[in-house]
Formats: structure tokens, sequence, C-alpha cells
């Protein structure tokens, strides 16, 4: 890593751009923040613009915006441009002097501003899966076209990128191992599981994070969209991507080789490891989240999912292998279905249930572009909302 690279984060108010600013602030000199953007926390973005003075914020919520602009004019010091509504995550994307973008907004929201950033040259820090998800084909050729990098920040596929550095020809590699915490109920019956609550959703055993983010992981309709993930990161169909539930959280994923040979990345359960990596790419440098003590863990171990009582899974792959808009049409679902249960609208065993129902019946389109992506996005939301208006 040589210089100082400039970044911008969006999404910096929730858990990952928190931790990716303890990041900044322990990098020092080797990052430099230049602009920050946040749908609606506009209290805490504040604070996080008194502190890293970027040249420019973004603010979703307009009146929050309008007090956010009125509270910098006040400072000492550089200005920091304001924007507000729509423009405010592309504006923060697209900052002229940002070469990275880190891209942590929750759900298909992060869509459009990281195609932006791309566009605009930028390397990007990929913190929201959702992106690749939806629309994993326009993202990756666009990404090629302007030999931008694609920098994986979930834990998971930032253990396998470690992992495949090691691998000097990619055709060495039998399959990718993404590992799972399983979640909060990886013990629970079925019919234990019907009577899940959202607190209990919401209590996940290792990492702390945002609710959507926690109630996917208790389904495991997270570790689903990390295999569709996966796939465009590192080029692998699904056949040759496995998942493997590992409580302890760990071993953050492996690569079996031809040979049999396995590869594995460990580390503490902090997300400022691998925000920290991508920050620094190549180099490596001290942590900011400490170092694994090998004679306090606990004995790790492994189980196969359970496929027939967490259909999330299955029903991922099962997108991913459709293609098209199939994809970006269960990621909706799964947006809208989640929303639906921490409103209390939709039952934690129904939410799988509602999502087969929105595969089997979405209009698909065999070929990813942005109108075809978004219109599948705005189907499965209505249809989401109009099955759950009929179950209830």
């Amino acid at each position: 890593m040589a210089g100082t690279r400039r970044i911008s984060i969006l999404g910096s108010t929730g858990s990952i751009g928190v931790s990716a600013l303890k990041v900044a602030e322990h990098l020092g000199g080797r990052v430099r923040v230049v602009g920050l953007a946040a749908l609606s926390s506009a209290e805490a973005l504040l604070s996080q613009a008194r502190r890293f003075r970027p040249r420019v914020v973004g603010l979703g919520d307009p009146k929050g915006a309008a007090w956010l602009k009125r509270r910098l004019e006040a400072l000492k010091g550089p200005r920091t441009r304001v924007l507000a509504g729509a423009e405010a995550l592309a504006g923060v994307a697209t900052e002229p002097s940002a070469d990275m973008v880190l891209t942590s907004v929750v759900g298909a929201a992060g869509l459009l501003p990281t195609l932006l950033a791309i566009r605009a040259g930028k390397d990007i820090a990929l913190a929201n899966k959702e992106t690749l998800v939806a629309a994993g084909e326009l993202v990756s050729r666009e990404a090629r076209r302007r030999g931008v990098r694609l920098l994986p920040v979930d834990s998971e596929h930032n253990a396998i990128f470690q992992c495949l550095a090691g691998i000097a020809d990619p055709g060495q590699v039998r399959r990718l191992i993404l590992t799972a915490s399983g979640g909060p109920f990886r013990r629970h019956s079925r019919e234990k599981l019907a009577r899940v609550t959202r607190e209990e959703a919401l209590n996940h055993p290792t990492w702390k994070m945002g609710p959507k983010i926690t109630v996917d992981s208790a389904t495991l309709m997270n570790k689903g969209l990390e295999v569709i993930e996966a796939r465009w990161l590192f080029g692998l169909d699904f056949d040759r991507i496995s998942v493997v539930v590992h409580p302890q959280s760990v071993i953050h994923s492996m690569v079996e080789t031809l040979d049999g040979s396995i590869l594995a990345q460990l580390g503490p359960t902090d997300m400022r490891l691998p925000i920290q990596y991508a920050f620094t790419y190549p180099a490596r440098v001290p942590p900011s989240a400490g170092h694994l003590d090998f004679f306090s863990l606990a004995p790790l171990t492994f189980e196969p999912p359970r496929l027939a009582d967490f259909p999330c899974l299955g029903l991922a792959y099962r997108a991913g292998r459709l293609g098209g808009t199939a994809p970006a049409a269960l990621n909706a679902a799964n947006e809208s279905a989640v929303q639906a249960f921490l409103a209390g609208r939709l039952g934690f065993t129904q939410i799988p249930k509602v999502l087969k129902k929105a595969l089997d019946r979405h209009p698909r389109a065999a070929r990813q572009d942005l109108d075809s992506i978004l219109a599948a996005d705005r189907w499965a939301r209505r249809f989401v909302e109009e099955e759950t208006h009929a179950l209830q």
C-alpha cells in the first residue's frame, strides 16, 4: 500500500461503518476518510463528521440533512459539503477525491451507489452482499470494464480472498467452504422454530449486527446470500461452494485444493480485521482488533446445515442456479419478509414459505440489466406484501 488511501463510507452509522471508522483511526495516516453517508441517523453522522472532517457527507433524510448542514456550517475549518435525499449516497460514492468506497448500506439500496462508484473508477470494499446477490453478473461486468477491484469485507469472503492469495493457479481449487455460525436456533426442533419471537431472533450468539442481517443469520438466508456472492467474487459454480456450520466462528472460511489440502483463515470474531485488510490491501499492518489466543479457545466443532429445517439456504442455491433476475427477486422478497417478521406481521417459519412462493412465481428474465433487476425487485416486494396481508 503506497501513500494514503482516500475512502468514502456508505452506511457510516451502521455497525460496519462504525467499525470501519475505528479502523481508520487505528491506521492513522494510511487512510483518509473523505466521504460519509447514512440514510437517517443525523446526530450520529454529525458526530462522525466533526471527528473526521470529510469533504462530503450525505443523509437520505432531507430534513435531517438540513439540520446537519446548519450544524456543520457553524464549525471552523474546512467546509464539508452536505448532500440530501436521493443524491446523498450517489454523491458520496462518486466523490472525486476518493479512490475506494466502502459500501455497507443494508439491502438492495446499496446497488445503485455501488454501480456509480464502479463507473467512477473507485475500488470497492464490499460489505453489502445484496449488491452481488441481486446483480452479480452486471456488477462483475462493470468492474472488469472499468478495471476496478472488488475487495470483500464480509468475514467469510475476506477469508476466502486471503486463502486464494496463496494459490497461484485458480484451476487448483476444488471448492470453497463458507463457515456459518448456525445462528441462535441451530439446536431448535421444528416445533420450537415455529414459536421463535423477534427478540429471540435478534439475539445472535457470536456477532453484533443490524436487525436485518441478524434475522438472516437465524434463518440461514445470510449464508445463502453469501453463496451467491461467492460465485461472483471468485468465479466458481455453485457445485463447488459448500457450507459448514462452525458455531465458534473462529475459522472464517476455507478453500480446498485438488490434492485435498484445506487452507483456512482464522481470527478474532471482530469485523475490524477484514475491514482493515480491505483498506490496506495488499499490505498487512498490526491489527486494531487484537490477536487470536489459541489457549483460550473452546473446542472447534463442525456440522452440516439442517437444510430441511432452514430451507432459506436451499432457496438461495436454487435462485443462484436459475440465474437472471431470480436472485434479485429472492433478495427483495427476503428483505420484505424480514421487515414483516420484525414488525410482527409474519412468523419466523413463514419467511421461507413466502420466499419459496415468490421464487416459484417470479417471471424470471434470463439476462441481468439494471431495468430488469429493478423490475424484479419491485415485483418481489409487492408479492410478499400481498402474501403477508393474505396470511393475517
